[in-house]
């Protein structure tokens, strides 16, 4: 089932987001991104405060779904390392929970092109805060 919001959002039109699956006992979102060519840099590939923005998208909807749509994190901080370029097109995220407390939590998130090339990963640590606009 996809989830609604993520696809109705602004932003989520902006970053070409499509929901892929969610995998509950791993606590593991998969979202298609599609780069688009306006995203791309003189050199060539996506910008990087875009690519953090796919990053930063698949790690917080790992914590929504795994909260089945309660909470949503509020970034303290998102570390990214850039491991090879992003280019235009298809692009597939994987988001994860690594640990979740009642005060704090901590996220994984990792870019890979469509051949399963890792791109990309950052982790963030974040306040669980109540979901605005309530339950999906």
């Amino acid at each position: 089932m996809a989830d609604n919001a993520i696809l109705g959002a602004p932003h989520a039109k902006l970053l070409g987001v499509k929901f892929d699956h969610f995998d509950k006992d791993r606590e593991e979102i998969t979202l298609r991104f599609h780069a688009p060519d306006s995203f791309i840099t003189p050199r060539g590939s996506v910008q990087g405060g875009l690519v953090a923005g796919f990053l930063d998208e698949v790690m917080g909807w790992a914590h929504v779904w795994a909260t089945d749509h309660e909470e949503a994190p509020l970034n303290l901080d998102i570390s990214m390392s850039l491991l090879k370029p992003v280019m235009a097109g298809p692009v597939i995220g994987k988001g994860r929970v690594i640990r979740r407390g009642r005060k704090v939590i901590f996220l994984e998130g990792e870019l890979f092109d469509e051949a399963g090339k890792l791109l990309a990963r950052a982790t963030s640590t974040a306040i669980p805060t109540p979901r605005p606009g309530g339950s999906a």
